[in-house]
């Protein structure tokens, strides 16, 4: 019998490499893993909605567009996911991240947050939903080989 393959989505920040990061961890570690995550191109998620379904008068109303197109995506995918990694960076207000992560977490998914330390404050209450709290992309990788094969 086929070894079962957890889906992970990777949700959050789109500025910095650390999907890649996870997903040459969950490679170098040969973990039955598929990575799924929203689309991170900035400008084409931005512009989905208005390219698919027309033109806004508007800023506020093709970011909702696009927001609205972009969630059947994203809530497919974390319906779909066994783990959801939510990643917030230090440059951009993320509230997509925050609302990913309680979206995942009244989904029941088991959600691992990712940033770094100097956020600690500001995410307490995000990090509270979770059941980890990650600070690099190499403990994200080591957390679900522990969760997966038990293995530390």
């Amino acid at each position: 019998m086929a070894e079962k393959r957890w889906q992970v989505y990777l949700s959050g920040e789109i500025h910095s490499d650390w999907r890649e990061q996870i997903h040459a961890g969950v490679e170098a570690a040969g973990l039955p893993v598929d990575l799924l995550s929203p689309v991170t191109d900035h400008d084409r998620s931005d512009r989905c909605g208005v390219a698919i379904l027309g033109e806004e008068p508007s800023a506020f109303w093709q970011d909702h567009k696009g927001a609205r197109v972009n969630a059947i995506r994203n809530r497919t995918l974390m319906q779909r996911a066994d783990v959801v990694v939510v990643r917030f960076g230090d440059k951009y207000k993320q509230w997509n991240a925050a609302f990913d992560a309680g979206c995942a977490s009244t989904l029941g998914k088991p959600v691992i947050i990712l940033h770094d330390p100097a956020l600690n404050h500001a995410l307490k209450e995000v990090d509270g939903a979770a059941l980890a709290v990650a600070e690099t992309p190499q403990q994200v990788v080591k957390l679900l080989a522990y969760a997966i094969g038990g293995k530390l």
